[in-house]
């Protein structure tokens, strides 16, 4: 009975440590399977040697023997860096601070290549940003960001080869003169806004001015043109009234002429017409038309007289 106790209590002991056996060997490959994700990448050390790099995807590691030595992003990364005191040509200390953004390609020579990188990069790019700098004068300084960051792109993209890092893009973030040329620089473009503002005005008013006086122009033009084709329209009318005048006159004497008027008839229009004359208030002489009959009737009252 006893005998038969133990050796079922042997069993069940063998029993339980082939389980943790097995569990543990479960446990072992379970922790040896990797998987890298999108844009990862994992270098892969063999007893502290680089062995190979995992890139995206399930992969299976010896235990024991190889391990995970580095995980590296590939996505492309941004470094903002503190503002670095820079000396221009002409001798003006000012604050400049730089953001780089790079990307790792190529993960051994990122791992292995130096230590610290992004400190390295951090100390490039001021040094190359002083040497820069130091070639421009203030006003260029200000007035060239893009040939400042294309220059230190490409100094920096030539000296990060080494270390598996390709610089993208280099910007200057903030260009912070002296206070004094701040103050210098804000009393400029106060004097340069009253100047155009200046110019502005009196361009305004010269087109004002021109305005007005092309407006009286074409007023006076119109005057004239209307005076004149009033003094062309009196012109004609009274040409009108003349020749309308005339033509009644001529039609009055060929009446005349056509009814055959003789010296009594003329006498008594005449006689008429010489009363309407004397309706008038002022003085007046009057000389009777028929001059020749006047001198005839004083001839013979004379000869009347001698007899």
């Amino acid at each position: 009975m006893l005998m038969n106790l133990s050796a079922d209590g042997a069993a069940v002991g063998v029993v339980i440590g082939l389980v943790i056996v097995i569990g543990v060997i479960l446990g072992l490959i379970i922790s040896c399977i990797k998987i890298v994700p999108q844009a990862t990448t994992f270098i892969i050390e063999r007893l502290g040697t680089y062995k190979t790099t995992w890139d995206t995807g399930l992969h299976l590691k010896v235990p024991f023997i190889d391990k995970v030595a580095k995980k590296i992003s590939l996505k492309e990364k941004v470094a903002d860096f503190a503002p670095q005191a820079v000396i221009t040509k002409d001798n003006v200390t000012m604050q400049i601070d730089t953001v780089v953004f790079y990307q790792i390609i190529d993960p051994k020579l990122y791992t292995y290549g130096i230590e610290r990188p992004i400190i390295a990069i951090e100390n490039l790019s001021a040094t190359t940003l002083r040497n820069i700098i130091g070639d421009l004068e203030l006003d260029q300084t200000l007035t060239s960001r893009d040939i400042i960051n294309t220059r230190m792109r490409e100094i920096l993209d030539e000296a990060t080869d080494p270390w598996g890092i390709k610089v993208n893009r280099v910007e200057l973030k903030n260009i912070i003169p002296p206070k004094e040329i701040q103050q210098a620089m804000e009393k400029q473009m106060k004097a340069e806004r009253e100047k155009r503002e200046k110019i502005l005005i009196a361009e305004g008013e010269k087109e004002s001015a021109i305005r007005v006086a092309e407006g009286e122009k074409e007023a006076a033009i119109l005057r004239a043109e209307a005076k004149k084709e009033a003094q062309i329209r009196e012109a004609e009318g009274q040409a009108q009234a003349i020749l309308e005048i005339q033509e009644a006159t001529a039609k009055g004497l060929q009446m005349i002429k056509d009814v055959g008027a003789d010296d009594g008839l003329i006498a008594i229009k005449g006689l008429e017409a010489l009363e309407k004359v004397g309706q008038g208030s002022s003085t007046k002489i009057i000389i009777p038309s028929d001059l020749q009959g006047i001198a005839g009737l004083a001839t013979t009252i004379k000869e009347v007289a001698k007899s």
